[in-house]
């Protein structure tokens, strides 16, 4: 039977990030595979999302999300001028309305306890002067806020991971892990319906990096208690485009829903310039990425308070996403969870839930907390 030291499920923008840190933090025999059951890396929720580099501002103080985004943003930035992907460094504004101004302070006290830099309050007449078609009482900028090419993003690392040693396997679906002493047992389906193959190996290390399969695989892993894997909420964000020239130069964020489970209907900028406006958050019943043409007039409403400019017919839908969310749709906020032995109490086993925003954002330090920390004792 085939062995590999560490297997890693996943090659979201996480798992390649995980890929990428053990293969160039170990030595070259320790061998390293990493699978995924779609054609090609990034296909689900790290594929469909904004694009992203967030600052901190929203996260519980203490959090995993806050830390690891803190730590992330700054990772990331050296990462993408290191390794020449595309970004820019475009800032982003927090716009509020008069009867928001409570909730614009209680963003930036948070910002503040999480160590966001440079997050500066912006005058009505300032802002107007900035981004003239938006409508706010009052605003925050947020300069180290920024936007990224994602599959740059993760083609480069999926191919720096490689160079290293790391063999790549997609089309692969792993059915069932036995825990054995010293390591698992992992089977898997490879190719596509009618041309599936069975291939079995050993692993001393496995890592559970399935994003949206998350639950479903650790529910396949004889030996683990199935009271440590958290219930699963699949809730969809829909993008909407919008046609024309774009009305803003800044990403322009409204304050968060109050129950915060999004950040509201934003407007963000691609790297051509190109302003889409998302995600709105429903909770779905199984992965579904259409984007329902009735959502429209959900974005028109939101849209409109702080851009009344907009015209219904601008909009055209986009993209979809689907956030592998812990917390039921009225139950508030939920971490990252990331387990290991200590938690589950498999040896070699580390796990990781809910990594939804600002899952992109954290990729490259949380690949560190797990690689660098001693989350797989060797």
């Amino acid at each position: 039977m085939e062995h590999f030291e560490l297997c890693i499920v996943g090659a979201g923008v996480v798992g390649l990030a995980l890929a990428e840190r053990f293969a160039h933090t170990r030595p070259r025999t320790f061998s390293i595979l990493l699978v995924d059951s779609n054609a090609s890396f990034g296909r689900e929720t790290s594929s469909r999302n904004s694009e992203v580099i967030h600052a901190g501002i929203y996260y519980t103080p203490g959090s995993l999300k806050a830390q690891l985004c803190t730590e992330g943003r700054h990772l990331l930035y050296q990462y993408c001028q290191a390794h020449g992907i595309a970004h820019r460094r475009i800032g982003k504004f927090i716009v509020a309305q008069e009867h928001e101004l409570e909730s614009l302070e209680r963003a930036f006290h948070t910002a503040m306890q999480n160590g966001v830099e440079n997050l500066q309050w912006v005058s009505q007449q300032a802002l107007s002067e900035m981004e003239p078609l938006v409508h706010a009482s009052h605003a925050l900028y947020s300069p180290g806020t920024g936007i990224l090419d994602s599959h740059g993003l993760m083609s480069t690392l999926l191919a720096e991971a490689e160079r290293a040693g790391v063999q790549y396997a997609p089309l692969t679906r792993v059915v069932a892990v036995q825990a054995q002493d010293g390591g698992f047992i992992v089977q898997t389906e490879c190719g596509v319906p009618g041309h599936l193959e069975n291939f079995e190996f050993r692993c001393r290390y496995l890592i559970n990096a399935a994003g949206l399969h998350a639950q479903e695989l650790a529910k396949r892993i004889e030996g683990l208690d199935k009271s440590n894997v958290p219930a699963l909420f699949l809730s969809r964000g829909c993008y909407f485009s919008l046609a024309g020239k774009a009305p803003f130069r800044h990403l322009i964020y409204p304050v968060p829903d109050q129950n915060q489970r999004g950040l509201g209907i934003h407007a963000t900028l691609d790297l051509a310039g190109q302003v889409r406006f998302g995600p709105d958050v429903e909770y779905v019943e199984e992965i579904d990425y259409r984007v329902p043409e009735e959502r429209r007039e959900i974005f028109v409403e939101a849209i409109r308070r702080y851009y009344p400019g907009l015209r219904a017919d601008q909009l055209h839908p986009d993209y979809s996403g689907i956030r592998p969310k812990l917390s039921a749709p009225n139950g508030g906020v939920a971490d990252f969870l990331i387990q290991d032995e200590t938690t589950h109490g498999l040896p070699g086993l580390v796990q990781l839930f809910g990594i939804e925003s600002p899952g992109l954002t954290a990729s490259l330090a949380i690949a560190r907390l797990v690689a660098d920390k001693g989350m797989l004792q060797e």
